[in-house]
């Protein structure tokens, strides 16, 4: 809730989506409003960024589930997949080796932080790596 108020505050654009992915915070604006959040030059993200010290990311919130590899390519750049397929309400990620490590991440902890990213935005029940 921090977050989103800071967020509010600085770029003068509402949103109610925030998540952690990757040790970097990411906030989902409508597309037509990414440009106003960042700011020009980015100065948005800098002044978020030295308030909180963690790094800040704004993706496009995406709400149809036909869009969702664009979404998650967004969150996992500069991590590259190079197939998403949804089966019974699982996510399927198709990557080469060392893609599919970083999406893993050490203990899973990549994979779970986008697991739950995804069963917010889009309630998908699973998601593998594959």
């Amino acid at each position: 809730m921090r977050y989103i108020n800071l967020f509010e505050k600085v770029s003068h654009v509402s949103t109610t989506k925030c998540f952690i992915y990757n040790n970097t915070i990411f906030f989902a604006v409508p597309g037509k409003f990414v440009s106003k959040a960042i700011g020009p030059n980015a100065e948005n993200m800098r002044q978020i960024s030295g308030i909180l010290r963690k790094r800040i990311k704004v993706v496009e919130m995406i709400e149809d589930i036909n869009h969702i590899e664009r979404f998650v390519n967004s969150i996992v750049e500069p991590v590259t997949f190079t197939k998403l397929e949804i089966k019974d309400n699982v996510v399927i990620l198709n990557a080469n080796m060392q893609s599919k490590a970083a999406l893993i991440g050490r203990n899973r902890t990549r994979e779970q932080e986008l697991e739950d990213i995804l069963k917010k935005f889009f309630g998908i029940e699973k998601l593998r790596i594959a």
